[in-house]
């Protein structure tokens, strides 16, 4: 999987845990959830597939 297919991965296992009913709802669980991935885990999702620090 590359990076963003990680990060997908786990926001759409995020929304499935508490379904938004409306858009407007959808669009503010996804402002929410965004909180939840932390530095550290998303330089996994690039360090996993083998990706190298240019930085």
């Amino acid at each position: 999987m590359n990076p963003i297919e990680m990060a997908f991965s786990k926001l759409k296992a995020l929304l499935r845990q508490e379904p938004a009913r409306t858009v407007d709802g959808l669009v503010e669980r996804n402002g929410s959830l965004l909180d939840r991935f932390l530095p550290n885990e998303c330089a996994n999702f690039f360090h996993a597939p083998g990706y190298q620090r240019s930085w």
